[in-house]
């Protein structure tokens, strides 16, 4: 295992607030020539899925509001946003948890071999993902009842890729995880979104009026430009997403599970995916 310091991605040991959010940054910045290619490729074809639900309800560049005069084309629009968002951040979740669980056991996973279908569960992924995203269409529809779909589905991914259950226990273990210590995971899962989302609205606001007064594009230029200036922004935030839900999970099992002591515990030549597996 690691040793424990400033620049550990995961020392093995239950970390604070603080330290999962830098952790999920660290894993990011150390695997980003594999994340944000396959974020920035999702994030793009996110924004063509919404380009006709913006225009139907007739919401404008940058930030896509509405006056609420048609309230209904615009709810509509957010529900598929948030449909998106989920599965897009759990398609990434699967080499941003091979990435967490390499560097918890000391290691450093390529590009190459985060990217590669051998053993990755890529096929359980895809297949959870429309009932992810189907979820938390339902759960946007009612409102508040996001934000509880959003808290407890964050560990399917790392359940899949690293307990290696199967897609339905995979559900059910990521809201049991996210329950446990009063609610912790669940309550960092929702914290790391809302953190996310002001840096996202920030920047990329910020970048479109700073193109704009300046004048490097023309009017007619606008949509497309804000499209790209949120592909951008939101590529980055759904990785982090990603790798914030990878980090929780695993100190999630070392705070109530004791990974770190069954790991400390293995002997030499096990491999590495028999190692983070759930047991029984």
């Amino acid at each position: 295992m690691p040793e424990a310091g400033p620049t550990a991605v995961l020392p093995g040991r239950p970390l604070t607030v603080g330290e999962l959010l830098d952790s999920a940054v660290l894993l990011l910045r150390g695997h980003a020539t594999a994340l944000l290619p396959l974020a920035a490729a999702l994030a793009v074809g996110e924004q063509l899925l919404l380009l006709p639900l913006r225009a139907a309800a007739d919401v404008n560049p940058p930030l896509w509001v509405t006056d609420f005069s048609e309230l209904g084309p615009f709810w509509f629009l957010l529900v598929v946003g948030a449909a998106s968002e989920a599965m897009i951040i759990m398609l990434l979740g699967n080499p941003a948890t091979r990435a967490a669980g390499s560097a918890l056991l000391g290691h450093r996973a390529t590009a190459r071999q985060l990217l590669r279908p051998a053993g990755a569960r890529w096929g359980a992924t895809a297949l959870l993902c429309p009932l992810i995203g189907a979820t938390m269409m339902l759960a946007s529809l009612l409102g508040p009842a996001w934000f509880v779909g959003f808290a407890l589905l964050g560990a399917v991914t790392p359940a899949l890729v690293l307990d290696r259950v199967g897609p339905l226990r995979a559900v059910s273990r990521s809201a049991t995880l996210a329950l446990r210590v009063d609610g912790r995971a669940a309550a960092l899962r929702v914290l790391g979104y809302l953190v996310w989302w002001i840096i996202r609205v920030g920047l990329g606001w910020g970048l479109f009026a700073g193109l704009s007064a300046l004048g490097l594009f023309p009017t007619g230029w606008a949509v497309a430009v804000a499209m790209l200036v949120w592909a951008v922004v939101n590529a980055v935030a759904y990785a982090a997403l990603a790798c914030l839900d990878a980090v929780v999970h695993l100190e999630t099992r070392i705070r109530t599970e004791g990974l770190d002591i069954h790991l400390s515990r293995a002997p030499d030549g096990v491999p590495r995916a028999t190692l983070l597996a759930v047991r029984g």
